[in-house]
């Protein structure tokens, strides 16, 4: 696909913070609370988190410098794997990431709907999802350029409202001065706590997921070679930073113990420190973070789609593209339309969470590990300027082991979410091959 370049550093930089930060930091830090049997393993598993999170960064910048291509995510399966690979994969990650926007959509409505809908109820939430998700596909059809600049606004929106949280930190007078003290650990086996600190990892996992799809950009960035890594790495240094406050924060003010039984995160911190308008406020900035959510993923997953019908693999119509404004519009038309009906049909974001995030544990694990057939492939590239990672293979190696240990987890405490998931991805392997037979097309292609 030709283009015009347009993304730089600043830019692309954003879409990465758009990418991970999401509601998982105002939501799934009582779930990480909740598993943890103790502070040190709650703490624990957001510095794990925050480590795995740079290994993959650093992993996927090589990926991304060494194939910059425009829906890389699906490209580097077919390349080094399979297209059968790639496509049930992808296809298994593209109906996750419209689950997870569809029910980050309807959690942004159930804290905005109270404000301007009083008394309401489920109809007009799913109402308010719906239009979150059409106002945002009608921005992303007005161009990449307008896409990311509208990022750029809510994501320093969203910022500002990390900051304000952080702040809390620095004013004793809304500290919790009788937290519940930490009932002990004692007694619990290994392998108790490594089960107790996996379910914990799961939660901060999510928060941290998102990044990679940055390297669906790869044939839309100025000098992607460099671009590429250092946006991600500049990323995710902001985002650990701010996890890390974030949970201190949560750790000060409302008490850890508390935190395993509280809905509403950010509304009990804007509260303890504006008085009651502060629930209205963080409700109207929560559902501003949803709005960079929707918007930053509906701007990748189109990408993907382009990439599996330039293989064939999706009909061509999907290669259909707004010359003008830059924009995929049958890929997005479809990806806006397949998280409107997931809404219909998903039920809470807690039942979907595990099964995203099996899914997500498969397509981490299989696309980081791309890396050892990238360099063997791509030989040729080293010393021309691309992104080189130092520590190789263990930086690699030790995020893969990471999601492999997460994905475990969830079979054993959710078996039913990673038999479904199980069974999406052979499904979709079996279309492939049944298409590709009906089609006659060679399964190379």
């Amino acid at each position: 696909m030709k283009n015009k370049n347009q993304l730089t550093l600043f830019p692309l930089t954003m879409i990465v913070i758009g990418l991970v930060i999401g509601m998982g930091i105002f939501r799934t830090s009582r779930d990480a609370a909740a598993a943890a049997v103790n502070p040190q393993m709650f703490f624990g598993a957001w510095i794990i988190g925050g480590i795995i999170a740079f290994c993959g960064a650093l992993t996927y910048a090589e990926i991304g410098s060494r194939y910059p291509v425009t829906g890389g995510y699906y490209k580097i399966f077919s390349y080094a794997y399979h297209p059968s690979v790639a496509f049930a994969i992808n296809c298994s990650i593209l109906i996750s990431n419209a689950a997870s926007l569809s029910g980050v959509a309807l959690i942004g409505s159930e804290y905005i709907t109270p404000v301007i809908f009083p008394g309401a109820g489920a109809f007009t939430q799913t109402a308010i999802a719906i239009t979150t998700i059409a106002l945002f596909y009608g921005v992303n059809r007005m161009g990449l350029r307008m896409s990311s600049r509208t990022l750029n606004v809510l994501m320093l929106i969203k910022i500002a409202m990390l900051l304000v949280v952080i702040a809390a930190i620095f004013i004793p007078a809304v500290h919790n001065p009788n937290p519940i003290p930490w009932e002990g650990s004692e007694g619990l086996t290994l392998g108790a706590m490594l089960l107790a600190f996996g379910v914990a990892l799961k939660a901060t996992s999510f928060t941290y997921g998102g990044y990679q799809q940055t390297i669906n950009f790869g044939g839309e960035v100025h000098r992607p070679a460099t671009t590429v890594p250092r946006s991600i790495f500049i990323g995710i240094a902001v985002i650990v930073s701010f996890y890390l406050a974030v949970s201190y924060a949560y750790f000060k003010i409302i008490g850890l113990v508390e935190l395993r039984d509280t809905s509403s995160i950010a509304s009990v911190v804007a509260e303890r420190m504006f008085g009651p308008v502060g629930s209205t406020i963080a409700s109207v900035l929560l559902f501003v973070a949803v709005l960079a959510y929707v918007n930053v993923v509906l701007l990748s997953n189109p990408r993907v789609m382009f990439a599996m019908s330039e293989d064939g693999i999706l009909p061509r119509s999907f290669q259909r593209k707004d010359e003008g404004r830059d924009v995929l519009t049958v890929s997005l038309t479809v990806f806006a339309a397949i998280c409107i009906v997931v809404l219909f049909f998903a039920d809470t974001f807690d039942k979907i969470l595990s099964f995203v995030i099996f899914l997500d544990s498969i397509g981490m694990a299989t696309s980081a590990a791309t890396i050892f057939i990238l360099r063997k492939r791509t030989r040729h590239l080293d010393n021309t300027g691309i992104y080189k990672m130092r520590m190789y293979p263990l930086l690699p190696a030790v995020f893969v082991l990471a999601y492999l240990f997460v994905g475990t987890v969830i079979a054993i405490t959710n078996p039913e979410y990673a038999l479904i998931g199980t069974a999406v991805f052979a499904g979709l392997l079996g279309i492939y091959f049944i298409t590709r037979k009906y089609h006659n097309i060679p399964n190379g292609h």
